[in-house]
């Protein structure tokens, strides 16, 4: 695959396409060339950054590791700055957690590749918790749904869902190709949703997304009437949001009018566009549920928590003991930040454990012994029976909380 007629190419991308960078570079650009044209893309654009997934030994198994360990070896470097999605275990107390030993040899090696390829070990699906924000408008390479959700959602940049190789060919080349939401026309809504249900909680929030995702598919929802003055942080209610409809459906972009920054521009919302509307969360709330009542592990964090998020935990549990295991996944910086607030020593000391690096998805939580996962995270709920086989209790963070402390799921 030498010639891109289709595609046009700036001199040095035609360079480094004929392999004068070397063939890790080649590689990376016959990737990136090849995708631009399935998707009918007319040039490439050069990305700010990008986010790596494919990261836990537990989804690349063997295979996927030697792919890394050969293409490091042929000299594969990123050439933008890069940064790894979670992988399967906290890489600093992988013992305690009780992964086997076979299991984090093989991990280990799949970042040190990754860490040849200069691409930092962040192992969060969070950047934005720990300053990679990119600027509205700016183009990335991101590939975790959730991210994806948030960078084109929230912040206004711009980006497709990449996979694992497409990200990885991204970062080597430091470009993508020029379709999907990197393009205006690609980022108006496909039609408008009319949120009637009262909405007062995350978990609210995490049912209306799994509702909004399944009628949506990959479409690009526009939201009216959907009200968050109830929490200080909407940002946490929008990373919800979007976590829970790329997982139901696979929502890259959706717009809160009032909200979220593209919201507002005047042809973003076409007049003929179709309009549906939620009156009620309870179907969102039973597609989340099972008929679960004993917890073996609460799991809050994913996406990976904030700061304060893990505050909001330590208070709960001020003065209890939780009687399941509780794991908070966040980032290992801010897992740090929490550390030197005191906030960890708290969630220990009522036998939480704020787990960074890693979450419930692609943790071998089914190695450890869990068969029921209780969580506040619509994402999470969904996938943990699609990728784990668990049983799932979904609802607020307190009901979450009180059956860590009880090992029973109360309430609806």
């Amino acid at each position: 695959m030498s010639h891109a007629s289709d595609v046009r190419l700036t001199e040095e991308e035609r360079a480094m396409l004929a392999g004068e960078a070397g063939p890790a570079v080649r590689k990376a650009m016959e990737i990136v060339v090849a995708l631009a044209r399935i998707y009918g893309a007319r040039h490439l654009v050069p990305v700010e950054s990008v986010q790596v997934a494919g990261v836990s030994y537990k989804n690349l198994g063997d295979a996927g590791l030697q792919f890394l360990r050969e293409w490091a070896d042929e000299g594969a470097r990123a050439r933008v700055p890069a940064f790894l999605n979670p992988a399967g275990m906290d890489l600093q107390r992988w013992k305690e957690l009780g992964i086997p030993e076979d299991f984090a040899r093989a991990q280990a090696a799949v970042i040190e590749a990754y860490t040849r390829m200069g691409i930092a070990p962040s192992l969060t699906c969070t950047p934005y918790y720990i300053g990679l924000r990119p600027a509205f408008g700016s183009h990335v390479a991101w590939s975790e749904s959730s991210a994806v959700s948030f960078a084109n959602s929230v912040l206004g940049a711009r980006t497709n869902r990449e996979g694992g190789p497409s990200a990885l060919a991204a970062a080597i080349a430091g470009r993508t190709g020029a379709y999907g939401l990197h393009l205006d026309e690609n980022r108006r809504a496909t039609c408008l949703i009319e949120v009637r249900a009262p909405v007062r909680s995350i978990a609210d929030i995490g049912a209306l997304g799994a509702l909004a995702g399944e009628l949506v598919r990959d479409g690009v929802p526009y939201f009216r009437g959907l009200d968050l003055s109830w929490t200080r942080r909407p940002e946490e209610a929008l990373k919800a949001l979007g976590a829970a409809m790329a997982a139901s459906g696979a929502v890259a972009l959706y717009h809160v009018e009032g909200l979220t920054p593209e919201a507002g521009l005047p042809e973003i919302l076409p007049a003929d566009v179709r309009v549906l509307t939620i009156h009620d969360l309870t179907a969102g709330y039973q597609k989340l549920n099972g008929p679960l009542e004993e917890i073996d592990l609460v799991s809050l964090g994913c996406p990976h928590a904030s700061l304060e998020e893990l505050g909001e935990v330590a208070r709960f549990l001020a003065g209890r003991h939780v009687r399941t295991r509780l794991w908070i996944t966040t980032a290992r910086q801010v897992r740090e930040q929490a550390e030197r607030a005191g906030i960890v020593a708290q969630i220990e000391a009522a036998g939480g454990q704020v787990v960074a690096d890693t979450c419930v998805i692609v943790a071998p939580v089914e190695l450890l012994g869990v068969r029921s996962l209780a969580t506040n995270s619509a994402k999470a709920a969904l996938y943990a029976r699609s990728h784990s086989g668990l049983e799932t209790r979904f609802g607020t963070t307190e009901q979450c909380l009180e059956a860590a402390l009880t090992g029973r799921w109360r309430g609806p």
